[in-house]
């Protein structure tokens, strides 16, 4: 089934200070920080805004594709099914001929306001965000309110667009880690 993501990114955020934000509104820690990976791939045929990502998140592995309709706060679609191993399911993937276009790798703290989910996001090369991710628009735009984070400080482009705002084109990079 194809869901519609209700998500914002505040970006260049101070780990400490919006951790103490969540925790002073209410929320708590839901997964406490860990490595996650993930390869990028081109459907068949490519589509602008569409990929395919097969990414481990340190509990789970998880098989998506991802389509950005538009930079709104309910732009991206996403359909997703949970497989066993990530290193099978890459193979797989290249047995049926998907070669990945990317690696890469962030680092990421979960937490919980409500039913509202909080991700603080760490990328290489770029200082971390908050990615507010709810079930509906209105959740969101609540749980920036509660965190003291004005709408105008908010932004709902996808990871790519952020590395551009910062000079960086995340398409010609084949492999992104931490050193």
């Amino acid at each position: 089934m194809t869901n519609i993501e209700y998500e914002a990114k505040a970006l260049d955020i101070d780990i400490r200070d919006i951790t103490r934000r969540i925790l002073g509104a209410g929320g708590v820690e839901a997964t406490p920080r860990r490595l996650m990976r993930r390869y990028v791939y081109d459907t068949v045929p490519p589509v602008p805004g569409r990929w395919v990502r097969l990414r481990d998140t340190d509990d789970s592995t998880t098989l998506c594709v991802k389509q950005i309709t538009t930079d709104a706060v309910d732009g991206t679609r996403e359909t997703e099914v949970v497989v066993d191993d990530f290193t099978e399911a890459a193979a797989l993937l290249r047995l049926a001929g998907l070669v990945p276009r990317g690696y890469q790798e962030n680092h990421r703290t979960s937490y919980r306001l409500g039913a509202v989910r909080l991700e603080i996001d760490e990328w290489p090369r770029i200082p971390p965000y908050l990615e507010i991710e709810g079930d509906d628009a209105g959740q969101v735009w609540e749980a920036a309110a509660a965190l003291g984070l004005p709408p105008d400080r908010l932004t709902s482009v996808n990871t790519t667009k952020v590395y551009a705002l910062y000079g960086i084109d995340l398409d010609v990079i084949s492999d992104l880690r931490f050193k």
